[in-house]
């Protein structure tokens, strides 16, 4: 197991250094940084007073030695726009996604694994049928257009739940039903068709075969070996959930690092974006790290090789 958690941290680390090349990258895909800082109607030398103030003068591969180097020890460089430091303004907002994301996520579990434990025990059932609808139906609403129809109904006719801020935990329903709601579907199919699968084995026959009890052997037995691929599919979600975040957050006007990266975006902020796209990577590769580690422990043939 620890040779196998070894192998996953070297790709882990290998793909981070990757990631972490290419967002630092976008500051010169952009076009000229020096130009984009001084602005349009600089002079040549003011133009050249920002390439020696920032260093843009130097070879890129010294000054990506450089920002990796800061933003190992936490210091992601200075925002463009706010003018004050990326570290501190992303952590300030940080929070805000990291609840809405695991709210989210814990939403959809919670909804998608039993009701696909029980489309899966119960086929062409009127279970069956409605797990299917629900998830034909999270897939064809537009995020931005379920949040503005709960806002409607829950904020403005009924008044239960404000529309927009994050101060309490009655600003995140909304948005983590939206959230949570967009991974929902994904889940239930796969955990549906995974418990399918393992419920017309042979070991799952035997099990009933020695007079087991239905809940034991769906549960203890058969879960175990379906829930698989539903948790690489989780970390997945979850990666997705907090960089796209940004949709629902804008929605919900949750000041957090989804709707940081809009407003960075909007404003040609590169710095901010540059730390956002490392931040929000890293934690996709952590949870898919995390996920396969999990996985290794639920089936230990996956640890050979």
């Amino acid at each position: 197991m620890a040779v196998y958690i070894l192998k996953r941290f070297g790709l882990a680390l290998l793909v981070a250094l990757t990631v972490s090349f290419i967002s630092f990258s976008l500051l010169f895909m952009a076009g000229d940084p020096a130009v984009a800082i001084a602005g349009e109607n600089a002079t040549s030398e003011d133009i050249a007073l920002v390439n020696a103030r920032y260093g843009f003068d130097r070879p890129m591969i010294v000054q990506y030695g450089d920002w990796l180097g800061s933003a190992v020890t936490g210091d992601l460089g200075r925002s463009w726009y706010f003018d004050m430091s990326v570290t501190e303004l992303i952590a300030d907002r940080l929070t805000v996604t990291m609840k809405l994301g695991l709210f989210a996520i814990t939403l959809a579990l919670a909804v998608a694994i039993p009701l696909g434990v029980a489309a899966a025990a119960n086929p062409n059932s009127i279970i069956d049928r409605f797990a299917l609808f629900l998830s034909v139906v999270g897939q064809a609403i537009p995020s931005f257009w379920f949040g503005l129809i709960l806002i409607v109904i829950f904020s403005i006719k009924m008044r239960l739940l404000p529309a927009s801020g994050n101060e309490t935990w009655q600003h995140f329903v909304l948005p983590t039903v939206v959230l949570g709601y967009y991974a929902t579907p994904a889940i239930m199919r796969l955990t549906r068709a995974g418990m399918m699968e393992v419920l017309s084995s042979d070991y799952i026959r035997t099990a009933r075969a020695k007079g087991l009890r239905t809940r034991k052997v769906m549960f203890k037995h058969a879960l175990r070996n379906a829930i698989i691929p539903v948790v690489s599919l989780a970390a997945v979600q979850m990666g997705f959930m907090l960089g796209g975040s940004i949709v629902v957050e804008t929605v919900f006007a949750l000041h957090g690092a989804g709707y940081l990266a809009w407003e960075s975006i909007a404003r040609n902020d590169l710095p901010t974006m540059q730390a956002l796209i490392l931040i929000f990577s890293t934690f996709y590769i952590l949870f898919t790290f995390l996920a396969d580690v999990l996985n290794a422990w639920l089936d230990p043939r996956l640890r050979v090789g």
